[in-house]
């Protein structure tokens, strides 16, 4: 049980952190690409019409789960009217009421929404089979026949509805002419093919929605259908018989009736107007899971000050730099001094760069050296020598400082976000190596720390893992994994194949 112990703790980090990030992708859409952006739409429904006298009460069908979109938010506007919102029979509802308007009367709805790689809303049950419909003669014998040609020419519910809505496009067949005439509108050859499916027992709906174009104004909603499968409702275009809606096409309510109802007011007039946006991707995911009432969110760093923020933009990539620390000494086997040595002097090269952080890296830790040799001759204790030494580190910082800025040379003062402690502590080591192994180890585990800082910075400016581990910090438990797996390795490292390969061809021979 104690062999399984870590591989059981590996697999469970590693399985909690990918689900966190599954969910987070899939279901709420956060990028996985840094600076994405999602389109987004604002649209806009304007009611005007004219009060008869009275308390007045006006009803507005609402979007909800629109099919391919998620709603983001929503704003009513309508000053001296109170306002309610609920589910109905089949349609969400705002209501507006007051008890004596004057004059005519505008009120506004805005929502923003946005587009889905996959539809997130839920379906609903199925509904049963529909209806007949009490139809008289002639009308009945013709639905009947109407139904056994279409059955004939379909194989499932589906493409029942298509064959339908073609053959009542081309109404020449004198049965369909019956019902529907060649110049119907979308809305009554709708209806009449909900009618005729309902013959066959299938449900239908009629839906409306707009398609949306940026900077449209005076939209007009367009008719579709809609029939169940037995699994889910499948939109049908009432003018081709194509099955599913074009892109960009925004549902608003379902049923026969108008999006507008008023008690004691006339002459309503409905206004549709559209404008696209474009919104970070990583916003909207937010807007998206606080709809959704996502636990996720309560633990994110997005909730944090935005300075606090910046401090764990950097602070969460050290965890990364001392995995590759870990696999570059453990496996590669890069000598170092220390192991958080090079991720610090790496996190420095983030303000300085890479260039002009390796030279003053190289030049304070050469010229501390030099001192700390001479601090030697003086037979001082550890911690004495220890303090000496950082302050000349600090001081040598303040000459390059100084001395930079009088050269006109930026990157110099940079010197300064170098820590100083780390510094001294690699001075000293590097001056014990030297006197116990010989310069040649010294330099050699130097320019080994050196090569790992330089490493763990480009990992660490990657703009992609950047993001990636910012908006996702669970992926951090898949680092925590990865060093856990890599603290059982105890094969040969790759320097040491190298410096043993004479060997290997001996006992070969």
């Amino acid at each position: 049980m104690r062999r399984l112990h870590l591989p059981l703790l590996i697999l469970l980090l590693t399985g909690l952190s990918l689900g966190v990030f599954y969910h987070k992708v899939w279901n709420l859409g956060f990028p996985v690409l840094p600076a994405q952006t999602t389109d987004n739409w604002t649209v806009e429904a304007r009611v005007a019409f004219e009060p008869t006298g009275g308390a007045l009460t006006a009803r507005l069908f609402l979007p909800h789960e629109p099919p391919g979109f998620a709603l983001l938010d929503e704003h009513f506007v309508s000053r001296g009217y109170g306002l309610a919102t609920g589910m109905g029979a089949d349609n969400r509802e705002a209501t507006w009421t007051t008890r004596s308007p004057s004059g005519r009367q505008v009120l506004y709805y805005r929502a923003a929404v946005y587009q889905l790689q996959r539809s997130l809303r839920t379906q609903p049950e199925y509904p049963g089979p529909a209806d007949v419909p009490d139809l008289e003669e002639p009308y009945l014998s013709a639905a009947e026949t109407i139904i056994d040609q279409v059955r004939a020419r379909s194989a499932d519910i589906t493409s029942f509805a298509t064959v339908l809505v073609r053959d009542m496009l081309s109404a020449a067949d004198e049965n369909m002419g019956l019902f529907v005439s060649g110049n119907a509108s979308e809305r009554d050859r709708v209806a009449v093919a909900i009618e005729l499916l309902a013959g066959a027992r299938i449900p239908a709906r009629m839906a409306h929605g707009l398609q949306l174009t940026d900077r449209g104004r005076d939209l007009q909603p367009r008719t579709w259908l809609e029939v169940h499968n037995t699994r889910e409702w499948v939109a049908v275009n009432p003018n081709d018989g194509s099955v599913g809606y074009p892109e960009h096409f925004l549902v608003w309510w379902y049923g026969d009736g108008d999006p507008v109802e008023l008690s004691r007011a006339r002459n309503a007039q409905v206004s549709f107007a559209v404008s696209r946006n474009f919104q970070d991707a990583v916003d909207t995911a937010q807007q998206r899971a606080k709809l959704l009432n996502s636990r996720v969110m309560d633990f994110s760093l997005f909730g944090l000050p935005v300075q606090t923020q910046n401090m764990y933009r950097v602070l969460l990539m050290v965890p990364v730099g001392a995995m590759i620390i870990v696999l570059l000494r453990n496996v590669v086997g890069v000598q170092t001094f220390g192991t958080f040595m090079p991720v610090l002097i790496a996190l420095s090269f983030r303000e300085t760069e890479l260039l002009g952080g390796v030279i003053l890296f190289t030049l304070i830790v050469s010229l501390g050296l030099a001192i700390r040799f001479y601090l030697e001759h003086l037979k001082l204790l550890l911690v004495p020598r220890l303090a000496a030494v950082v302050s000349i580190v600090v001081m040598l910082m303040l000459a390059l400082s100084i001395l930079s800025h009088r050269l006109g040379i930026e990157h110099g003062l940079a010197i300064a976000l170098f820590p100083m402690v780390i510094l001294a502590m690699t001075i000293e080591r590097m001056s014990i190596v030297w006197e116990e192994h010989g310069a040649g180890d010294a330099i050699r585990q130097g320019i080994g720390s050196l090569m790992v800082a330089v490493a763990g910075y480009l990992l660490m400016i990657n703009p992609y893992i950047e993001h990636l581990i910012f908006v996702f910090p669970e992926l951090l438990l898949i680092v925590l994994a990865a060093t856990l797996l890599l603290g059982r390795y105890t094969g040969y490292r790759l320097s040491e194949l190298l410096r043993f390969r004479v060997l290997a061809g001996r006992s070969k021979s």
